[in-house]
């Protein structure tokens, strides 16, 4: 017994030093903010206790477009649309709790619900009266919850790949999203998270492979390693999966646009089709031999299709505008 017992100390000392050998420390919050947090990066108090990273760039007294990524994410997602719309539009993008330079919610709240109120406190900060808000993944989602709470405030809705249909199609996931969503795994994500670890994600979550770039990988890797958004990520994945009641759907009232890879393998093609039906009116753009983040992975044809759907708005473009109840259309860029 006491040979058996020396062997298993052994093994528990060995696994301690494999432990702190493999552990992988939170990044220098001075040093993100350096990098990641120059201008145009503004900071601004929301409520008490939280400072939001955020840009702002575009005419003052254009049309206002809000930009919310993904899960994991950051405000530079949208880099390459930001420059395809400032020449007419004021482009308003942040980081959101739990994500990139904003950190973690004092309050350790990560309800849709928190998220959604998040964008109209940055509106008001910003004195936005009306605006266009658009979101990707889990940013679609927080979109959809403040629209149905607040469709006067909004000139319209844009949905890229976005989380909100009840659970449609087959999704093939990415490692650190399933990892995130055990307990196990997600507490030793928030103490051990390799940069291969995140190397593989992005490759499992696009189908545009060229744009995983090592510059890429190393933002995903460094700001989830900013102070407190490990754990953040942690919690929000402890939480149910958002999907919204159809019967809500139906009572949206502001234009949508959908964007969705053809190749989206986190969230596939039959949920954006079904909140495409869902949603009275709504158009739909699909790209073939895209995955989850068509802003990033075709950034020129996305952010065409954009210009050219908010200019039908009239309180965007001054055309003849997208009116809720239109024929619902589906095109595909081939």
């Amino acid at each position: 017994m006491r040979r058996v017992l020396t062997w298993l100390a052994i093994l528990a000392a060995l696994l301690v030093v494999a432990f702190v050998a493999k552990r992988t420390p939170d990044t220098d919050r001075k040093a993100m903010l350096a990098k990641y947090g120059a201008p145009p990066s503004q900071f601004a108090i929301l409520r008490p206790g939280l400072t939001v990273h955020f840009r702002d760039e575009g005419p003052r007294d254009a049309p206002v477009v809000m930009l919310l990524h993904g899960s994991n994410a950051d405000l530079h997602t949208w880099d390459a649309w930001t420059a395809a719309l400032t020449d007419r539009y004021r482009v308003v993008r942040f980081d959101q709790i739990g994500h990139g330079l904003t950190g973690a919610d004092p309050a350790g709240d990560y309800a849709e619900g928190n998220f959604a109120d998040d964008v109209g406190r940055m509106a008001d900060k910003l004195r936005l009266k009306r605006f266009v808000l658009a979101g990707n993944s889990m940013g679609g989602g927080i979109a959809l919850a403040y629209a149905l709470r607040h469709p006067e405030r909004l000139d319209g809705l844009v949905l890229l790949d976005s989380v909100g249909s009840p659970p449609v199609g087959k999704a093939e996931g990415n490692l650190a999203f399933t990892l995130a969503r055990n307990p196990v795994g997600g507490w030793l994500m928030t103490r051990i998270t390799p940069r291969s670890l995140i190397d593989k994600s992005l490759h499992q979550s696009v189908r545009n492979q060229a744009i995983v770039t090592p510059a890429m990988v190393d933002r995903y890797w460094e700001l989830l390693r900013f102070p407190g958004n490990r754990a953040a990520t942690v919690a929000r994945f402890s939480r149910p999966m958002t999907s919204f009641p159809a019967s809500d759907l139906a009572r949206l009232k502001v234009p949508v646009l959908i964007q969705w890879g053809e190749g989206d393998p986190l969230i596939p093609l039959a949920a954006g089709q079904w909140l495409h039906r869902a949603i009275p009116g709504s158009r739909m753009i699909v790209y073939p031999g895209i995955g989850h983040i068509p802003m990033e992975e075709a950034p020129d044809k996305s952010a065409a299709d954009l210009r050219g759907w908010l200019a039908m708005l009239p309180s965007t473009g001054g055309g003849a505008g997208a009116a809720a109840g239109a024929p619902p259309r589906v095109d595909a860029h081939r």
